[in-house]
């Protein structure tokens, strides 16, 4: 009885020790950019709750977890959870995203970056993008140590996470980092679920406008986040995500991306679920079809999930 007690016990532990990251490292080896001098608040607003949220972020990082070497293709995904940029969802959004990703092979790196906020912030409208750009800095720059592919690098967003990974992909050309380059800024990819997009009054989440950029932003500031203007022929390849009857992010906003990567030929795919509200994570309860293994297929098709001869 002991033996099998002992043998239970470290199969359990040993699925509880891989749903961990194998490291967690600062996002920035030196000085944060864009940073004022300010204690650590960073704090959980629920503690007893299934999904950590993540509030008062002001030391942003980098969760790595990597896929099975047996089954790793060299693809990789930054993923940045959602939280109206005043929180970030970092199990439902995050972890557990990842651990999807990594079936599929694909290296996956939660980013913890930082909410906005005039507090520990230079300038709040360009913490979040600093901290995207860097994160794809890093992954390019560790790739051979993460057995990554520099060129299959791509960044996926959850709500409001959705808004920073698509400035991301669409102000590639306007670094906010040092030692930049358009080849180690530009994701190769984008995943954006439920997604916000545009910053105008028509369409946006008035929360995640106001966190990023103030209540009453000029309006040359909200076109320039509006992501939906600023697609180009060079924004990458998209899976868009969302459902119909969102009321917190209205479907909108992904179908005005989707029409602008259109119109500029870039390659995307639009699935809209009629039902399923906002912040599903990885399943949707109003439908038997799994959005994650729709994306699978979509990486599939672009060749990502294939390994490369070394």
């Amino acid at each position: 009885m002991m033996t099998r007690i002992t043998v239970l016990f470290a199969f359990l532990f040993g699925i509880v020790a891989s749903a961990d990251a194998q490291e967690t490292i600062p996002l920035y080896s030196g000085e944060i950019p864009n940073a004022i001098e300010a204690p650590d608040e960073e704090s959980v607003r629920d503690p007893s709750a299934e999904h950590t949220f993540k509030l008062k972020v002001s030391r942003p990082t980098l969760s790595v977890y990597l896929p099975d070497p047996q089954q790793a293709n060299g693809t990789a995904v930054i993923i940045c959870p959602g939280g109206g940029y005043i929180g970030l969802s970092v199990v439902k959004e995050g972890s557990d995203v990842a651990r999807a990703f990594n079936e599929m092979g694909v290296a996956a790196f939660v980013l913890k970056y930082r909410t906005p906020s005039d507090r520990y912030m230079t300038d709040k409208a360009t913490g979040p993008l600093q901290d995207a750009q860097q994160a794809l800095r890093v992954v390019r720059r560790n790739a051979k140590k993460w057995h990554v592919d520099p060129d299959r690098v791509g960044i996926a967003g959850f709500s409001a996470g959705g808004h920073l990974a698509s400035t991301a992909g669409t102000h590639f050309d306007r670094p906010v980092v040092a030692a930049w380059s358009k080849n180690n800024l530009r994701p190769d990819f984008m995943v954006l679920v439920y997604p916000v997009i545009s910053f105008t009054d028509r369409q946006t989440h008035v929360g995640s406008r106001t966190n990023l950029l103030g209540p009453k932003p000029p309006e040359a500031l909200i076109r320039r986040y509006s992501n939906e203007l600023q697609v180009t022929a060079q924004t990458p390849p998209t899976l868009l995500v969302h459902a119909g009857d969102d009321r917190a992010v209205p479907v909108g906003n992904s179908i005005t991306f989707y029409q602008a990567l259109h119109v500029q030929g870039v390659p995307a795919q639009l699935i809209v679920y009629p039902e399923g509200g906002h912040g599903f994570g990885l399943n949707n309860p109003t439908t038997p079809d799994n959005w994650i293994e729709r994306c699978r297929d979509w990486l599939a098709s672009r060749g990502l999930l294939t390994a490369q001869d070394a």
